[in-house]
């Protein structure tokens, strides 16, 4: 049977989320990503390409390049949760998705022609997404995925474009080599030394030439190039680990800013297991020096989201990395072996205040976003830290504060 694939793409992701949450960032060139130089763009809207802006470039560049771009560090919770929200419409009308980043998707819709019709089923869909999301989001429909991907991004920006069975030669070959899936700036510079600029060209060419020059992937290039492909879409499945890093705008040995940030990390990866109704089993932390090296260290624990469970056994594994004779460049934590669940209630040392209180702090973030409520000792300042014990292993009992 002929395969129909879906291949969906929310435009932008990242830049389409900041204006859903301040309109006055509409129609304005949008950079998000790292702020310091050492900073790298993570997107871009399509006002700063005109600029030669694009997502990967260094910070300082992309600024250099479109001085008047407004810069926006993100946050990675705010866009997992709409990336989710997305997730959820797609799950409850796709019988068969795959979930392939944070804003694309695959789905299988073949046999529907039968019953409904695959692209009025997808536009509905793509309009109940925009709908109830408020995010743009482009489409791609053809017979296989790397068709319907090279689709999507030809439909771009906030479209759709449809690719019938038997011309997806006849689609590619006016496109850049750079357009087939698979093509780095590496495998692309190689092809145009050799004069091929057009997928028609190496449509043109025989296999075996390809793999001559490419070695392996070449064939893989060719067949994409042909419109050839069977790879099938990987049904999705929940995510099995969270993580969250930080890099230093500058390399520190400050303890305090460490313990800080580390607190304030697991702070949001556990409201991020809450809201999600997951637990985790096992966590870790990665520390990269400032010669580069890195080291990760990982513990096995119960089942739990509660913050005053995780941030103990975070600094605990902390304090076995850390090497006070090198400046730290980057630290990072990551939940893993997640499971479906609620945390469960110990008997003997959670208190109803307790309860009570992780439940406030998570509306609270539920409406004013993951970071309008802190531990003291998660805001970084040298005080604050002097006056909180992190170790101390205990809910909160101070909060501060709420973004205005």
């Amino acid at each position: 049977m002929n395969k129909t694939i879906l291949h969906l793409d929310l435009d932008t992701f990242f830049v389409s989320v900041e204006r859903l949450l301040n309109s006055e960032l509409q129609n304005r060139p949008l950079l998000v990503g790292g702020t310091s130089d050492r900073g790298v763009v993570a997107a871009c809207s399509y006002e700063t390409r005109g600029f030669g802006v694009h997502s990967g470039m260094p910070m300082k560049m992309a600024r250099e390049l479109c001085p008047e771009a407004v810069v926006i560090r993100g946050n990675a919770g705010t866009y997992s949760k709409h990336s989710d929200m997305v997730t959820d419409i797609i799950k409850e009308q796709v019988p068969l998705f795959e979930k392939s980043s944070i804003d694309e998707f695959y789905a299988d819709l073949s046999g529907m022609d039968r019953f409904f019709g695959c692209y009025q089923y997808a536009t509905e869909l793509r309009q109940r997404i925009t709908k109830e999301t408020g995010l743009p989001i482009s489409f791609g429909l053809s017979a296989n995925k790397v068709v319907s991907k090279v689709a999507t991004g030809e439909a771009k920006p906030n479209n759709q474009l449809k690719i019938d069975l038997g011309y997806e030669k006849p689609f590619l070959a006016p496109l850049s080599i750079k357009k087939i899936p698979m093509v780095g700036d590496k495998t692309y510079q190689t092809l145009r030394n050799l004069g091929l600029r057009k997928v028609k060209t190496v449509q043109e060419m025989p296999m075996d030439l390809m793999q001559r020059v490419l070695g392996k992937n070449g064939e893989v290039i060719w067949k994409r190039a042909n419109g050839v492909d069977h790879t099938p879409v990987i049904p999705f499945c929940e995510r099995k680990s969270i993580s969250n890093e930080r890099t230093f705008d500058k390399d520190t040995i400050d303890v305090v800013k460490l313990r800080g940030i580390l607190i304030a990390m697991t702070e949001n990866l556990a409201f991020q297991l809450r809201r999600g109704e997951k637990l985790t089993a096992c966590i870790a932390v990665k520390i990269r020096y400032s010669d580069f090296n890195t080291y990760t260290k990982q513990m096995r624990i119960p089942y739990t989201s509660a913050d005053h469970i995780l941030i103990p056994k975070i600094l605990e594994l902390f304090k076995t990395l850390y090497n006070r004779r090198l400046l730290v460049r980057l630290v990072g934590i990551r939940f893993s072996h997640l499971v479906s669940g609620n945390y469960q209630i110990n008997l003997f040392d959670d208190t109803e205040e307790a309860l009570n209180l992780y439940a406030a702090m998570d509306r609270m973030r539920e409406r004013y976003g993951d970071k309008s409520v802190v531990r003291a000792s998660a805001m970084g300042a040298r005080t604050i830290g002097r006056m909180h014990n992190p170790f101390n292993g205990q809910p909160p009992t101070v909060l501060a504060h709420r973004k205005q």
